[in-house]
C-alpha cells in the first residue's frame, strides 16, 4: 500500500513529465505541408496560363519559358521547407534525448511558420498576376501599356520637374514659416496671449481645411481680387502659397511638440545666464528640439511631395496634368501609371531614410538607459 509521501512524489513526477514532454508540432508541420502543396498547384497553373497568354501575344518562347520555370521553382522550395519541418517533427517524437527532441520540435515549428508565410506570399502574388491577365489582360492593357509608357515618359519627366520645383520651394518656406508659428504659439506670459491666440486660430483653420480646397481657393480666388502683385502671380506661385499655408499648420505643431519636449529647466538655466527669451529659443531650445523632430518633419516632407499633384486642379501643368492630357488622347491610363511610379521612386528612399533616423534614435535611447 502506497504511503501519502510516495503518492505525492508520483504526482510531482507526473506533473514534471507533463510539463517537460517533447512537443513535436507534427500536426502543424503536416498541415503546412498540405497547404504548400496546394500553393504549388495554384502557382504552377497560374504560371502555365500566363506563359500561354504571353506566347500568344508574340513574345519569344525561350526567355518566357525560362522565366516560367524559374517561377515554378519558388513553390517547390516552399514545399521542400515544409517537408523538412515534417521530417524534424517526426525525428523529435522518436529520439530518447528530451533536449534534442525539444530542439528538433522547435526547428519544426519555426520552419513550419516560415513555409506558411512564404506560401501565403506566393498565393498573393499569384492572385495579383491573375488580376493582371484576366479578361484578355484588360487591367494590364489599361494601366501598363509599355509602348505608351515609354513614348510618354520624356514629356512626363519634364512636367515632373514642376512638381519637384514646387516641393523644394514650398518645403523651405514651410520649415521657416512653421517655426515662426510654433514660437508664436509658445510665447510666455500675458503679453504673448494675443499672438498665441492668432497662432492657434491659424493652425486650427488650415489643419481643418483639406489641402485641395485651400489650393482651389487661393489659385482661383486671388486672381479675382485684383490686388497688386498677388493677382498677377503664376499658378506655381499660388500652389506654393497654398501648400505653405496648409503644411505650415501641420509642421508648426511638430515644432511645438519638439519645443515643449525640452525640460523647462533648460529655459530657466539660459535665462539665469542673462539670455533673452528669443536668444534662449535660438541658441538653447530650438536646436535641441529640432534634433528630436527630424523623423516627423521628414514624414511631412513625404506627404508634401505627394500632395504637389493636387496643384493640377488650378491648371498647373505638372506631371499629373500632363499625364491626364496623354491619357485622354490615347484612351489609356498608362501615362498616369508613369506618374505614380515617379512619385513612388522619390518617396521610397525618403521613407527608408526616416526609418533609419527612427532606428538611430531608438538605439541612442536604449544605450542611454
Amino acid at each position: 500500500m502506497s504511503t501519502p509521501a510516495f503518492q505525492a512524489r508520483e504526482e510531482r513526477a507526473n506533473s514534471w513529465r507533463a510539463r517537460n514532454q517533447v512537443r513535436t508540432h507534427g500536426n502543424r508541420a503536416f498541415g503546412v505541408l498540405l497547404f504548400s502543396l496546394l500553393t504549388l498547384v495554384a502557382v504552377a497553373y497560374t504560371v502555365h496560363y500566363i506563359r500561354n497568354f504571353v506566347l500568344a501575344e508574340g513574345w519569344s518562347t525561350v526567355p518566357v519559358t525560362l522565366v516560367a520555370l524559374l517561377s515554378a521553382l519558388l513553390p517547390l522550395l516552399v514545399v521542400a521547407m515544409a517537408w523538412r519541418a515534417v521530417s524534424w517533427s517526426s525525428q523529435a517524437g522518436k529520439v530518447s534525448d528530451i533536449y534534442l527532441g525539444r530542439e528538433l520540435g522547435s526547428k519544426s515549428s519555426d520552419t513550419s511558420w516560415k513555409a506558411l508565410a512564404y506560401a501565403t506570399a506566393l498565393l498573393i502574388i499569384s492572385a495579383s498576376a491573375w488580376f493582371l491577365v484576366v479578361n484578355d489582360a484588360a487591367v494590364s492593357r489599361t494601366f501598363f501599356d509599355m509602348e505608351l509608357i515609354v513614348s510618354s515618359s520624356g514629356t512626363i519627366l519634364k512636367a515632373f520637374g514642376t512638381n519637384v520645383f514646387i516641393f523644394f520651394v514650398a518645403g523651405i518656406l514651410i520649415l521657416v514659416w512653421a517655426l515662426v508659428v510654433a514660437i508664436a504659439r509658445t510665447l510666455p506670459g500675458e503679453a504673448g496671449k494675443p499672438i498665441r491666440t492668432i497662432a492657434i486660430i491659424y493652425a486650427d483653420l488650415f489643419r481643418g481645411l483639406p489641402a485641395i480646397i485651400t489650393i482651389y481657393l487661393i489659385g482661383f480666388g486671388l486672381p479675382l481680387t485684383g490686388l497688386p502683385f498677388l493677382s498677377d502671380l503664376s499658378s506655381n506661385a499660388y500652389a506654393i502659397i497654398a501648400l505653405t499655408l496648409t503644411y505650415g499648420a501641420y509642421t508648426s505643431e511638430v515644432y511645438r511638440a519638439g519645443i515643449e519636449s525640452i525640460h523647462p529647466s533648460q529655459i530657466a538655466a539660459a535665462r539665469s545666464l542673462g539670455l533673452s527669451y528669443f536668444k534662449t529659443m535660438r541658441y538653447v531650445i530650438v536646436p535641441q528640439a529640432i534634433r528630436g523632430i527630424i523623423p516627423p518633419l521628414m514624414n511631412n516632407c513625404i506627404s508634401l511631395q505627394k500632395d504637389t499633384a493636387l496643384v493640377a486642379i488650378i491648371g498647373t501643368i505638372d506631371a499629373f496634368n500632363q499625364s491626364k492630357i496623354i491619357a485622354s488622347n490615347n484612351f489609356n491610363l498608362s501615362a498616369v501609371t508613369t506618374v505614380a511610379i515617379l512619385f513612388i521612386l522619390i518617396t521610397i528612399p525618403q521613407a527608408r531614410f526616416v526609418d533609419r533616423l527612427i532606428d538611430r534614435d531608438r538605439r541612442k535611447m536604449r544605450s542611454g538607459m
